[in-house]
């Protein structure tokens, strides 16, 4: 360590080093991020002004369409900053700071992707005491849950973080600070922050995991008892908007992180990381507004109303 120079700070490889691309990337990402913000808060707004979509399910919709935009502004602001910057330099400080956020946005949506299960399990299952059980309050304190889960898992990793020293001038290979590329550029023995990211990937996420799907199998099961094919329909709409929600987030993101080669194949981890990072949010907005008819019509009221003004 005595021979050793400390950085303060890192240098994010980015999407391209080709000079050419930089100005069509920085357009597709601009264009991206405003679609992503634009229907988020689109959600959002629909959510707030019109009386039909006031329940509980749209509450923690609106709050899902809040986290992602929270969760592309994490990357894609800085992402397109380093398209004008010949090196692409970011302090120890900032890498830290983006690496809790993102973490917090993450694991937000993680944990909010369960309650949104338990919330369809008591209105399809217990329907004559959903009211009872998802009041206000009851939402509300799920959400403050879901923050309150979400500060822990982040601050857990971003402590045992600021104890490391980065001495290694090998770029990040990522156009974002990346925990597992961070780790590979300290000179700090990381065996407790890799047993850390195993343990509650395990542990929060594993069991998060196993929260969010299992009410789907009680769920599928009253499904199939109704004899209604009207009721079942309705069911089966109400529950297939999150449950692609809930495969795209899982999907993409098991990917970025536990696909074969990851180490050594960084475009196809470049890839990775912006489908899980920049789209996802993106295509959030789209599943629940267009296979959503009660959205849809709350969508064309407001349409109205803006063309008579």
């Amino acid at each position: 360590m005595e021979n050793q120079t400390i950085l303060y700070t890192l240098v994010l490889s980015g999407l391209s080093d080709l000079p050419s691309h930089q100005l069509p990337l920085f357009l597709v990402f601009l264009l991206v991020y405003l679609m992503t913000l634009t229907g988020n808060l689109l959600i959002v707004l629909l959510i707030c002004t019109d009386s039909h979509l006031q329940t509980p399910m749209y509450f923690f919709l609106g709050t899902l369409a809040c986290l992602d935009m929270g969760f592309s502004s994490v990357t894609i602001p800085r992402m397109l900053f380093d398209f004008h910057m010949q090196k692409k330099l970011i302090s120890i400080q900032a890498c830290i700071t983006q690496i809790y956020f993102f973490f917090f946005f993450v694991a937000s949506e993680i944990v909010l992707l369960a309650v949104m299960s338990y919330d369809r399990y008591v209105a399809i299952c217990r329907p004559l005491h959903y009211t009872q059980i998802m009041h206000w309050k009851a939402c509300v304190l799920l959400v403050l849950g879901v923050f309150m889960i979400s500060v822990v898992y982040s601050l857990v990793h971003v402590l045992f973080l600021l104890k490391l020293t980065f001495c290694r001038l090998t770029p990040l290979q990522s156009f974002f600070c990346d925990l597992p590329q961070l780790l590979l550029v300290s000179c700090s023995d990381t065996f407790i922050n890799v047993l850390l990211i195993l343990i509650l990937a395990i542990l929060v996420g594993g069991g998060i995991f196993a929260l969010t799907f299992c009410p789907y199998i009680i769920i599928l099961n009253t499904i199939m008892k109704m004899q209604s094919k009207a009721m079942r329909s309705k069911a089966f709409s109400t529950c297939s908007s999150h449950l692609t929600v809930v495969f795209i987030f899982y999907g993409t993101s098991c990917f970025s992180y536990f696909h074969p080669n990851a180490k050594t194949n960084s475009a196809v981890d470049k890839v990775a990381s912006v489908i899980y990072t920049v789209l996802t949010p993106l295509v959030n907005p789209l599943i629940y507004s267009l296979r959503n008819k009660i959205m849809k019509i709350s969508l064309k009221r407001v349409i109205c109303k803006l063309i008579q003004i």
